[in-house]
């Protein structure tokens, strides 16, 4: 995917002179103390310095999410980009009502879905087939407390899964929202949300079948 939008701050200049240079290095010791909100209101004021400092304490987190739900790595980069360009435009927003890498973390998943809408994916149509699994694999309740050998047969399942699911399940069983916040995400009803990450697991619990060791599986 090919990012069209610059941003226009520090990261991606240089200095046009000594005397710049060194207002600049007064001013990063400066946002240093700051916190996320006060480079919030002085980044919505177009103090271009904060808003670098923003993007230093926060890209890493964005990508890994990005990463996370897209599976590749140059699509994640891209999204990252795309996502502090959004950031840029609304940052002004954001009022202190929760912690910003919150409202940094919904921005950044609501990105990477607007991503899949334009690349003309739909969420798969719920069907009443199969039985909802009480577990995939043990500790898969809480995925990041998994053993890295589960986690990695795990992850590479839910590559596999149609779009419609994965995108239910990671954002409800590994990024951790609740299904009233992932159905207004994704724009479907609590309901559909629920029977989504059913249909997710159940389909999981067989992808891992066919590739996982059978000590991965919880008893049934």
């Amino acid at each position: 995917m090919a990012t069209t939008n610059t941003l226009d701050f520090p990261i991606l200049q240089k200095a046009d002179s000594n005397e710049n240079a060194q207002e600049a290095a007064k001013n990063a010791v400066d946002v240093k103390s700051m916190s996320d909100y006060d480079l919030a209101q002085a980044s919505s004021k177009g103090d271009m310095i904060a808003f670098e400092e923003v993007y230093n304490r926060h890209h890493r987190r964005v990508y890994a999410i990005c990463l996370r739900m897209l599976k590749n790595s140059n699509e994640a980069e891209d999204l990252t980009q795309d996502v502090f360009i959004q950031l840029h435009r609304k940052i002004g927003s954001f009022r202190g009502d929760s912690a910003f890498t919150t409202w940094l973390h919904r921005l950044t998943v609501n990105q990477v879905l607007m991503h899949f809408r334009k690349r003309t994916v739909k969420m798969e149509k719920v069907t009443d087939e199969g039985e909802t699994p009480v577990q995939i694999v043990k500790g898969s309740e809480k995925p990041g407390k998994m053993p890295v050998v589960d986690k990695i047969a795990l992850d590479n399942a839910i590559k596999e899964l149609p779009n419609g699911y994965r995108n239910v399940f990671v954002l409800h069983d590994i990024e951790g929202f609740e299904h009233e916040e992932v159905a207004r995400i994704l724009g479907c009803s609590v309901g559909t949300s629920k029977s989504q990450l059913h249909k997710a697991r159940h389909k999981l619990r067989k992808l891992l079948q066919k590739q996982a060791p059978p000590r991965l599986f919880a008893q049934t």
